[in-house]
C-alpha cells in the first residue's frame, strides 16, 4: 500500500479553539523581546535613575528626616522608588508598543492575526508586567547593596508589584490607544503618572498630611500600591494592606474592561 507523506495531505484551516495559545504566546514574545533588545534602555537605566533618586533624597533630607514608618529614612524611601520603577516602565512598554505601531503605520500587523480582543489585551499586558517586574527585580538589587531591606511579608511585596506592574500596563494600553503621537503619551505621563506617583506617599508618609489632604491621599491608587508594597518590606503601612490589596484588585479588573472594550470596537485602532 502506496504510504501518502505529510506534505501530500490537502491544506486545511488549523483548528484554533477557544483560545489562540500560539498567537497569544508569540504575541507576547514579541513584547519582551522588544524591550530586551534595547536592554540598557529599559532595565539598566532604571537602575541609574532610581539609584540617583535615592542618593539625593537621602543627602538632602536625610538629617531633617531621619527615620519613618519605624525605619530608617533610607530603609522607608527604597521599597518606594523601586515601585515607581516597576510603575514607570511598566507603563512605558505598553504605551510606546501601541503608539510606534500607530505612527509607522503598522498598527494593523496587531489587529490582523487570529486573536481575540482580550487574547490581544492579555498579550500586551503580560509583555508589561514582565518588564515591570524584571525592572523591579533588577532595581531592587542594585538597591540592596546600599539599603539594608528586610523581607517581612513576601508574598504581599510579589502581589503588589505583580498588580502594580498590571495596573500600569492597562494604564499603558489605554493611553496607547487613545494616543495618536507620542506628545499624546507625554501628556498622559506628565498630567497623571507622574502626579499621582509623587502624590502617593513615595518620599514621605502620609501621616504627616493635614487630616483634609490624608484623606484625599486615599483616593490615589498609586497610594496603595507604594503602601502595600512598603509594608512587605518593612512591616509598617499608612493604611490597611487587606483593604489596599482589595482597592488595587478592583481597579485593575476595571482598567482590564475598558482596555477591553477599546480593543473589541477598534477604538481609534481601524480608522
Amino acid at each position: 500500500m502506496e504510504m501518502r507523506s505529510f506534505s501530500d495531505r490537502p491544506p486545511a484551516p488549523r483548528v484554533i479553539g477557544a483560545v489562540n495559545w500560539r498567537g497569544l504566546w508569540t504575541l507576547y514574545l514579541k513584547e519582551v523581546r522588544r524591550f530586551l533588545n534595547v536592554y540598557t534602555q529599559t532595565l539598566m537605566a532604571p537602575i541609574v535613575t532610581t539609584l540617583l533618586f535615592l542618593a539625593i533624597f537621602t543627602l538632602a533630607l536625610g538629617r531633617a528626616v531621619q527615620s519613618a514608618g519605624g525605619v530608617g529614612y533610607a530603609e522607608f524611601l527604597a521599597p518606594g522608588l523601586i515601585m515607581m520603577a516597576i510603575m514607570q516602565n511598566a507603563f512605558a512598554n505598553t504605551s510606546s508598543s501601541l503608539v510606534i505601531a500607530k505612527v509607522q503605520g503598522n498598527i494593523v500587523d496587531m489587529l490582523m492575526p487570529p486573536l481575540s480582543a482580550s487574547e490581544l489585551a492579555l498579550a500586551h499586558a503580560a509583555g508589561g508586567v514582565t518588564r515591570g517586574v524584571l525592572v523591579g527585580l533588577a532595581v531592587g538589587l542594585a538597591m540592596w547593596a546600599f539599603v539594608p531591606m528586610g523581607l517581612h511579608s513576601p508574598g504581599l511585596i510579589l502581589y503588589f508589584a505583580v498588580s502594580a506592574s498590571l495596573m500600569l500596563a492597562l494604564l499603558g494600553m489605554i493611553g496607547g490607544i487613545w494616543a495618536e503621537k507620542f506628545d499624546h503619551i507625554a501628556a498622559v505621563t506628565n498630567f497623571v503618572i507622574t502626579p499621582l506617583s509623587f502624590l502617593s506617599g513615595t518620599f514621605y508618609s502620609i501621616e504627616r498630611l493635614p487630616d483634609g489632604w490624608e484623606a484625599i491621599a486615599h483616593f490615589n491608587p498609586f497610594f496603595y500600591l507604594i503602601d502595600g508594597f512598603r509594608y512587605g518590606f518593612i512591616g509598617h503601612a499608612d493604611g490597611l494592606p487587606g483593604i489596599g490589596a482589595a482597592v488595587v484588585l478592583g481597579v485593575n479588573l476595571a482598567l482590564w474592561l475598558l482596555a477591553y472594550r477599546m480593543i473589541a470596537t477598534g477604538y481609534r485602532l481601524k480608522a
